[in-house]
């Protein structure tokens, strides 16, 4: 496994990526407008947004194919983490969490740090040494679970 920033050629692979993942584990729980709503904000040009924001992205590769990605929102949200199906259970997670955990601390952050899980992330977290912070909430027809692993 290689585990790199994102380079803006990833880009398309990585949009294609969450968007699957994310009708097969997060939007099937929405209504419909909702689903589509989230789906268009995650597009090729939400990424673009987000890298222009400065949400700190990092790709996994394993044999030259994209295994997954994260990315960290001001050095203490942790606001994309998705593995290929594929990949599942490989500890691809784990090990993207690890590179981009250390990349924030040393960018600054304080090693606290939030989510917001989806319901089928919710043990991946809790392994990951998150805890709930709260019930599972409902924003704009999303269903997450406001999480936290701190310092």
């Amino acid at each position: 496994m290689h585990i790199r920033p994102i380079e803006h050629s990833d880009v398309p692979a990585v949009a294609a990526m969450f968007r699957a993942l994310a009708i097969e584990f997060i939007v099937h729980e929405s209504p419909p407008e909702a689903a589509a709503t989230f789906l268009r904000d995650n597009d090729e040009e939400g990424f673009l947004g987000f890298l222009r924001l400065g949400h700190a992205y990092h790709v996994a590769e394993m044999d030259g194919e994209l295994a997954g990605f994260i990315a960290v929102r001001e050095r203490q949200h942790l606001y994309h983490m998705f593995v290929a199906k594929k990949f599942h259970g490989r500890g691809i997670a784990r090990a993207l969490w690890g590179v981009a955990r250390r990349q924030a601390i040393v960018a600054g952050g304080d090693g606290s740090f939030t989510v917001n899980a989806s319901n089928y992330a919710l043990p991946v977290y809790e392994a990951m040494g998150f805890e709930r912070t709260a019930p599972m909430q409902c924003v704009n027809g999303l269903y997450f679970n406001p999480m936290k692993r701190p310092a």
